[in-house]
This record gives C-alpha cells, structure tokens and sequence, in this order.
C-alpha cells in the first residue's frame, strides 16, 4: 500500500466527505476519489459508504485506520530523523595542531569545529555529543571508526634567537643537552608516549619535558622566551619569532578523523571522507 493513499484515506474518514478532505490535501475532488477506489481494488473491499450527505467508513475501512495512522507516524518520524541530521552541521573536535590541508575540506561541509584535546575527543565520542575528531594517533579509539588524513614528518621548531636558527635541518645529536616544550599528557596520553618513546629510540633524552599550554599564543612564548627548549612539530607557517627546522631521520606524526559507526552522522562522516 502506499502511503500516499494511506494519507487520502485517513483525511476522507476524518473530514466525512469527499471535497472537504480533497481541499485539505490540496488535490481535486476527483482525483481522490479515484485514489480511494484504486486503494479499494487493491484490497478487495469496500471502504466508504457513498451518499449525498458524504463518506461513511466501513467496517473494513475502521480496521485498516488504526495501522494506517501508525504506519503515517512512524514514515513522518522518519522523515523527521533525516531532516535532522542531513540539516544539522556537523561537530567535529580537533587537536592543537591539526593540519591545516584537511580544513578546507572540514570547512566546506559546513561543520562546527572546536578546539579540543583528543582525551576530551574520545570522551565526547562515545557519548555521542560530537559527531566526529581530528586527533593524532596513537590514542584509544577501540570501537571507532579511524581514517588516516595526513601524515608528516616532524621538526624542530625553536625561537629565531636559538642557536640552532642559523641551521636549515639538524640530526638528532644537535638537540642534545635542550628541554622538549610539550602539551601536557593528559591532553593526549597515546601520542604524548609515543613521541617520548621515538626521541629515544633515536638517542635523544631531553633534558626536562616542560608541559607547555596547549593555546598557540602561549605555546610560542614559551619558545620565545624559554631558553634552551624546543618542539617537535610537522612543518607549517611558522609564528612570528620562530623558526621551522627539518629533522634527519624525523619521526611521522599521523592525523585520523575519528567516528562511532553507530552514529547517527556516521554516514555523512564516510562521504566527507
């Protein structure tokens, strides 16, 4: 049956007759009247009584009413779900240091975008308040859905005032003796360990690992202004007093887009991918 007709034949039997419902339906008297007899031939039973006052329901047409109301509720909640998340943007949390090709991309899908460490990510993931992260990996994304966007290798970014500013590149050897400036591990446990755990596999201990502010500003005072302090961070346009510098032998920080299959955006999520 089709809801269409459902629709018809729940508007004739509320209205009891025939050009009141088809002027509620915006449609012709006529033609509902032949949708009606079309619904009737397709059951094989008489559903309205005709007369000159107007449309009684039968006995067969009080059967079907009940279901045929359901049937119109549960197709207009469903509509409704999609309206929703088809209208609504998506949110999607990202990490201090997301690169920036995959914005445009972000942007252009109208999604919400906040500034989010990727422990409050994974949180808010499975709560089902964001539809989707941007984060670093490793961190713990059992039972999400993980696409890998960008990978870069690492540098060493420090003030233009270091001493190692007046090279282009520096091997590991060069960083000897200097702090590392970096977010505090709360902030992203996985990766925090990760990049610890490849600065010695290459034979760099730094002197202090300083927890530094997550916010830019204050991440390149810190810089600015630390002394003998670095950070390992992929190449992008570098503040104002800072300079990038390529590491030999660098390490490769990925970035993924993180999402619960299960949620309800999980479909817009895999097109924007």
């Amino acid at each position: 049956m089709e809801l269409r007709r459902l629709r018809y034949l729940c508007a004739v039997a509320e209205e009891g007759h025939l050009t009141r419902a088809a002027e509620r339906l915006g449609i012709r008297a006529s033609s509902l009247s032949q949708q009606i007899i079309a619904l009737e031939r397709e059951l094989d039973a008489t559903l309205f009584v005709r007369t000159q006052a107007g449309m009684t329901p039968t006995a067969a047409a009080l059967a079907l009413l009940p279901h045929a109301h359901r049937m119109l509720e549960e197709a207009d909640l469903g509509a409704r779900a999609v309206r929703d998340t088809v209208d609504r943007p998506l949110r999607i949390g990202v990490t201090p240091g997301a690169p920036p090709s995959v914005f445009p991309a972000l942007y252009s899908a109208g999604a919400e975008i906040d500034d989010v460490s990727a422990t409050r990510q994974l949180e808010l993931l499975r709560r089902g308040a964001l539809d989707a992260g941007l984060l670093a990996l490793p961190e713990d994304v059992d039972g999400l859905r993980v696409v890998v966007v960008s990978e870069r290798p690492l540098g060493v970014l420090v003030s233009d005032a270091h001493p190692l500013a007046r090279f282009e590149d520096v091997g590991w050897e060069d960083l000897a003796g200097l702090d590392l400036l970096l977010y505090e591990r709360k902030l992203a446990p996985g990766y925090h360990d990760t990049l610890l755990a490849d600065c010695a596999d290459a034979g760099w201990r730094p002197a202090h690992v300083r927890a530094g502010p997550p916010r830019r500003s204050l991440f390149v005072a810190g810089l600015r202004h630390g002394g003998d302090v670095v950070a390992l961070r992929p190449r992008e346009e570098p503040a104002e007093g800072l300079r990038w510098l390529a590491l030999r032998e660098a390490p490769v920080v990925r970035h993924a887009l993180v999402w619960d299959p299960a949620h309800e955006s999980s479909g817009r999520i895999a097109a924007l991918v």
